[in-house]
């Protein structure tokens, strides 16, 4: 019997391990988390430093995996190139191609070598103000090596500049910061799938984030996006250009865009699916599993994209945020799933997971799913939901942010 190393224990990881097990697979899931909510699904469990390669090396040789897998997770699927490639297990990218699609830094400079559209920046380990006087106002302080948002903030002036710019530089695990031009416009996440080195759109959606002045916090992925053909005509010329640039043959892929509707400015891109319930909105948007292709690149198969149908005319993922407080459990979903209101829900964080506020992406606490054929079905369903769902903390209390969910317009 095969046996998997799967890093990281959050939802899309989850199914990551429900279709390993499906496969007769034995899973080992790392998490540095004890509390990861994938841990009950997993046939053995490690809490461990999975950033740690050393550490991870250590465990997939104690175990004596097959191979080490993971999804969604840009700055872990580093860890997993790495420590395959050391130990001579299959991998769908190589330790180089995953350096390069994971750290900022590397990234704007292979954009700009190849004439990928983006906006100017300067990458510093500690702040130059020579250099950064060549930027145009407002700016976009982001660690070279995170996620989730954690750390990207927009600025207006110097004193803010620095003032963010260490915070990015303690969240990036290098010290390394990208200060860039600000581009305004609305966010567009694309989903693709490169087969045989040729970039095929699944799924291009609007990530739609909180009105906050120096944030940039999402709320919803919207299906499908505000793009006509010509605007995704270039979209598919980019994700083409991102492929060649980069040496893509056989890989997801998800690049952010900014558009104006009429052209894009790629803010970065990684050799993955995106994250939390992302891989769902995929595949009721197009039916591709994106999760089953990354476990058969693994195991050494070539899948073929066949896309069908989305599901509906509207396909939305909303995301729910909390004021401050300890999770214990959401309530109502169950019934409006019965009943056709809602599509699907998920708790993205653990019961026992200490809510200390929203500072980034990542303080997400749960996620639901609407499909409707028309703009005022969407808003019926979503108001019902919105209005009837809660989520209790240990004392009982709703701690959820109704507020941050609004119609969609």
């Amino acid at each position: 019997m095969m046996k998997a190393l799967v890093l990281a224990g959050g939802l899309p990881q989850i199914e990551l391990i429900r279709q390993l097990k499906a496969r007769g697979i034995t899973t080992v899931l790392a998490d540095g988390s004890a509390i990861a909510i994938g841990r009950p699904y997993a046939d053995i469990f490690y809490q461990l430093n999975i950033m740690d390669p050393e550490a991870v090396k250590a465990l997939a040789l104690r175990e004596q995996v097959d191979f080490l897998i993971t999804v969604c997770a840009d700055q872990v699927l580093l860890v997993v190139a790495q420590v395959s490639e050391e130990l001579g297990l299959p991998c769908y990218i190589d330790y180089e191609t995953a350096k390069n699609v994971s750290d900022k830094k590397y990234m704007k400079e292979i954009f700009w070598r190849h004439n990928i559209p983006t906006s100017r920046y300067v990458e510093l380990s500690e702040p130059d103000w020579e250099r950064i006087r060549s930027l145009r106002y407002p700016l976009v302080v982001k660690p070279v090596d995170a996620y989730s948002s954690r750390g990207v903030r927009k600025v207006w002036n110097e004193e803010e500049l620095q003032r963010c710019f260490d915070e990015a530089a303690q969240i990036s695990r290098t010290g390394g910061v990208i200060v860039e031009e600000f581009v305004a416009g609305d966010e567009i996440s694309v989903d693709v799938y490169v087969e045989g080195g040729v970039a095929k759109l699944l799924c291009v959606s609007n990530s739609e984030k909180l009105r906050t002045d120096d944030r940039f916090i999402i709320f919803r992925g919207r299906y499908p996006a505000a793009a006509d053909e010509a605007l995704l005509e270039k979209i598919r010329t980019v994700a083409q250009q991102i492929t060649d640039a980069f040496g893509l043959v056989d890989s997801p892929m998800l690049i952010q865009m900014i558009s104006d509707g009429e052209n894009v400015s790629v803010l970065e891109f990684c050799a993955r699916t995106g994250g939390n319930m992302k891989y769902l909105l995929i595949r009721r948007s197009c039916g591709f599993d994106v999760i089953r292709a990354v476990i058969d690149l693994t195991l050494g198969e070539k899948p073929t994209v066949v896309l069908s149908a989305p599901e509906g005319k509207y396909i939305v993922n909303d995301f729910i945020y909390c004021e401050k407080g300890i999770f214990d459990h959401l309530e109502g979903f169950e019934p409006l799933v019965e009943a056709g209101i809602c599509a699907d829900f998920h708790a993205i964080r653990p019961r026992g997971f200490e809510v200390r506020g929203i500072t980034s992406s990542s303080d997400r606490v749960a996620g639901f799913t609407v499909v409707a054929d028309s703009l005022e079905e969407f808003n019926r369903k979503h108001r019902i939901i919105v209005e009837s769902v809660r989520v209790l903390d240990t004392e009982g209390r709703d701690i959820m942010r109704h507020d941050l969910l609004p119609d969609l317009q």
